[in-house]
């Protein structure tokens, strides 16, 4: 078995900048962003005090994806969580949003588990591709949130707004050719 990776460790100068100990270069915050939906753990220390400020960043990178209009996060949950910081459900939410995420997380597993297990559409033309899209699109949908699937983030996740377009249309025609074989 595969040892896991190292959490990648983030240094945040008196400058602001954020320097990459693995690869010796400045990062941004979408640069960590994409660390992260890669699967990788970040840690983001101030160089001078030793500080960890990894929850201080995640936040900033959640905080700049929602104001872009990228909005992941109803304003329902986002109200719930102002309230826990001034009521005593504080001990509670954080424990229940890191079961719900788990729950998310291995409901995604048992789905890619059923797409591969031996299935009689598995012999259908085009199963793979179909199959294929369904874990673009789930990886798409969370965020890169599960490092649970055999192939890595970068190889399943959509690029770019193209490629999620180019995904769509072809589950459109995978769809039209099973109601065509349905018929």
């Amino acid at each position: 078995m595969a040892e896991p990776e190292k959490k990648l460790l983030i240094k945040r100068y008196a400058s602001r900048r954020l320097y990459n100990t693995e690869t010796s270069d400045y990062v941004t915050l979408e640069d960590i962003a994409l660390f992260i939906r890669e699967g990788r753990e970040v840690q983001i220390v101030d160089l001078k005090s030793g500080d960890d400020l990894t929850r201080q960043y995640l936040l900033q990178i959640i905080a700049e994806h929602e104001s872009r209009g990228e909005n992941v996060l109803p304003l329902g949950v986002l109200t719930d969580l102002v309230r826990s910081y001034t009521t005593q459900a504080t001990s509670v939410v954080p424990q229940f949003l890191a079961m719900s995420f788990e729950m998310l997380r291995d409901g995604q597993s048992k789905v890619v588990e059923n797409m591969t297990s031996i299935n009689p559409m598995a012999q259908m033309p085009g199963f793979d591709a179909m199959q294929a899209q369904q874990k673009a699109f789930l990886k798409a949908m969370t965020g890169g949130m599960s490092g649970s699937w055999s192939s890595s983030a970068k190889e399943d996740a959509p690029e770019d707004k193209d490629d999620l377009d180019d995904i769509k249309k072809q589950l459109s025609d995978l769809q039209e050719k099973l109601s065509k074989l349905s018929k």
